[in-house]
C-alpha cells in the first residue's frame, strides 16, 4: 500500500512539472504574436497607451485583432462593427469556461479571477493532462504567463511601431491574417468544418468590396452558424484518421 501511494506521488509531481513545461512554453511562443498587434494597433490609428489596455482588459488576441484591423480600414465610423465582430470571436470563451469549471474549483474571486485567463491555451494544455492538479497547473500557468507576456510584448510591439512606422513594411499588416488561420486550419478535419470555413470565407469575399468593413466579417460569421447548426452534410464524418476529436480537448492552436 505505501509503495503504491509512493508511485502514485511521484507520478502526480512528474505530471505537474510536465504540465507546467508544456505552459510556459505555450506562453513563450503565444506571447509573441502581441509584438504584431502592438505594432498593428498603433498602424491602424491607436495609441500607444490605447493598445496597452485593449490586451490588459480585452486579452483576447483574436477580438484585439479584428477589432484593429476594422478600425484600421474603416475608421472610427467602423467601431461598432469592430466591437460586434470582438465579440463574436470572444463567444468561445464563454464554452471554454463552462468546460474548466469543474478544473477551477469552487469561490466567486478564484472563478473571478480565471475568467480573464480562460482562453484557446489555457484550455487546451489544462485538459491535455490526466490529473486534476496538472489541469489546474496547467491552467494557471499557461494563462497567467501569456497574460504577462502578451502585455509586454504588446507594449514592444506598439513602441516599435511608433519608431519604425508602416508595419507593412516588414510583413506585420499580415500578421492578423495569418492568426486567423493559424486558428482554424486545426480544425479542417473533417466535411462540415471545411463546408462551414469554405460557405464563410465565400461570403465575405464576395460582400467585402460592397459593405462597410466589419459588415462581411458579421455576416459571415451568421453564415457559419448556419451551416454548422444545421449540419447540411449529415453526420460529421471521423476525419482522416478515423478517429474522432475528444469531448474533453479544445483547440490547441491560436490565439489567446
Amino acid at each position: 500500500m505505501t509503495h503504491e501511494l509512493h508511485f502514485d506521488d511521484v507520478h502526480s509531481a512528474g505530471e505537474a512539472k510536465r504540465a507546467v513545461r508544456e505552459a510556459l512554453g505555450v506562453a513563450l511562443a503565444t506571447s509573441a504574436y502581441g509584438i504584431s498587434f502592438g505594432a498593428l494597433a498603433v498602424a491602424a490609428g491607436l495609441d500607444v497607451w490605447q493598445a496597452c489596455v485593449l490586451s490588459l482588459v480585452m486579452f483576447t488576441g483574436g477580438s484585439q485583432f479584428a477589432f484593429v484591423g476594422i478600425v484600421g480600414a474603416g475608421g472610427l465610423a467602423a467601431a461598432p462593427a469592430a466591437i460586434a465582430s470582438a465579440a463574436l470571436l470572444g463567444v468561445r470563451n464563454v464554452a471554454y469556461g463552462i468546460r474548466m469549471s469543474p478544473v477551477i474549483g469552487p469561490g466567486f474571486w478564484r472563478r473571478a479571477a480565471a475568467a480573464q485567463f480562460t482562453i484557446d491555451e489555457s484550455t487546451a494544455v489544462s485538459l491535455a493532462q490526466s490529473g486534476h492538479r496538472a489541469r489546474t497547473l496547467g491552467f494557471w500557468v499557461t494563462g497567467i504567463g501569456i497574460y504577462v507576456g502578451w502585455n509586454i510584448s504588446t507594449l514592444a510591439g506598439a513602441l516599435l511601431g511608433d519608431v519604425l512606422g508602416d508595419p507593412r513594411a516588414y510583413g506585420l499588416d499580415a500578421a492578423a491574417a495569418a492568426a486567423f488561420l493559424a486558428l482554424l486550419w486545426p480544425r479542417l478535419r473533417a466535411r462540415q468544418p471545411i463546408a462551414v470555413g469554405v460557405a464563410a470565407a465565400v461570403v465575405a469575399t464576395i460582400l467585402t468590396p460592397v459593405l462597410m468593413p466589419g459588415l462581411p466579417v458579421i455576416v459571415a460569421a451568421l453564415v457559419a452558424i448556419v451551416v454548422g447548426w444545421t449540419n447540411w452534410l449529415g453526420a460529421p464524418d471521423r476525419g482522416v484518421s478515423g478517429e474522432g476529436e475528444p469531448d474533453d480537448v479544445a483547440e490547441r492552436e491560436g490565439l489567446p
